[in-house]
Parts: structure tokens; sequence; C-alpha cells
């Protein structure tokens, strides 16, 4: 795969983030949700999308569905094609966020260095980067299974499956922790939206 880093490419500066941000009267993030597959990610991300545009603010949300069939849809689903998907998403997230969007991404991503790295570009570019870890117990993932991914793997079909034969490495810092097993799919976005209100990006009482 081509490395731009190795190639006489040169970063153009446009519109400073702040300031778009300023005259469009909106203010860009991430927020990152993580977890087991089925631990509820993308019903959460996607609820919290629909309740974001309600209130008025411009969010988008990037999972498997509308990244894998377009943007990666190259890539399979090897360690190295795995890091390669969580550093595109990383990068787009990014872009999402300097235009004043609120991005929201639902993916596994189980390694701990690429969420560090999809952190760390936001950072480096000012931005807002909040981890959500959907703190799904196994066990219960495995019992609702809608796509009978942990049955394959369990049966051998599948391997490198993440929870069965290749590792999920739990966020050590989350800046939210959800559990579904015990909470509503609403009770889990209205704990996102008290995250973003609370670091500025929305206000609270917007609709």
């Amino acid at each position: 795969m081509a490395d731009s880093s190795n190639t006489n490419v040169v970063w153009h500066s446009g519109l400073p983030h702040e300031e778009r941000w300023r005259l469009l009267g909106c203010r860009g993030g991430t927020v990152w949700f993580t977890g087991l597959s089925a631990a509820g990610k993308s019903t959460i991300a996607s609820a919290l999308e629909r309740e974001l545009v309600r209130r008025g603010v411009h969010a988008f949300r990037l999972d498997g569905d509308n990244v894998r069939h377009g943007l990666n849809r190259n890539l399979g689903f090897s360690r190295e094609d795995r890091d390669e998907n969580i550093r595109r998403i990383g990068e787009v997230a990014r872009l999402f966020a300097e235009s004043g969007c609120v991005a929201i991404t639902a993916f596994i991503s189980p390694y701990r260095a690429d969420r560090r790295r999809a952190r760390r570009i936001h950072e480096q570019a000012g931005l807002e980067f909040f981890e959500v870890f959907v703190n799904t117990p196994l066990e219960v993932c495995e019992r609702r299974d809608p796509k009978g991914m942990y049955r394959r793997a369990r049966a051998g079909e599948i391997t490198d499956f993440t929870g069965v034969d290749d590792p999920y490495e739990p966020p050590e810092e989350p800046k939210l922790m959800l559990n579904t097993a015990e909470l509503t799919v609403e009770q889990c976005v209205e704990r996102c939206i008290d995250m973003l209100a609370e670091a500025g990006m929305i206000r609270r009482g917007e609709v």
C-alpha cells in the first residue's frame, strides 16, 4: 500500500476549523464507540445521530455498512487490513470533525494501538475525541448474535473473531462506559448527550 510520506505530497492549509465553526455556528469532534460485536455500538450510534440531528446538530455516523461497502471495500479481515480499516476511519472522522460535524463511529476497533492513533490525529488537529466503551459482557453479546458470527466462530467456520479466538483490548480510560445489558438505548443516548454538553460540544437545552 502506498505511503504518501514517501512522495512529494505537501499539506495545503485552508480555512482554520475554528474560523469555520464560528462562521457556521457549530463545533466538530468525534464520538468513537468501541466494543465487542453485538454489544450495541451501532444501535446507540444510530440513535445518537438521530437525536443530535433532531436537535439541529450536524452529525454523521460511520460504521461498517457505509465504510466497507465504499471507502474500504478493498480490505479484508486480516490483522493488517483491520488496522488499515481503523486507520482510514480515524482519518475520515477527523476530516468530518474539522468540517464542524460530530462524527460518530461504531466499530469493534479491538486494539488499543489503533484507537490511540485515532485519538492522536484528532488531538494533533486540536479536535475533541470521545472514546465510548460499550462494555456489554461477552455472554450477552453471544446470546444476541444477530448475524450468527459467534456461532460460526465457535464452530471454527471463521477464525480471528474478536472475543473468541482474537483478543479485545478494552479502553484503559474511556470517556464514557455503557453496558447495554443494564441500560436502554435511550439511557445510553442521554449519557452521550450529557458527555457532549459537558464538553461544550452542544448546548444542554438544544432542541
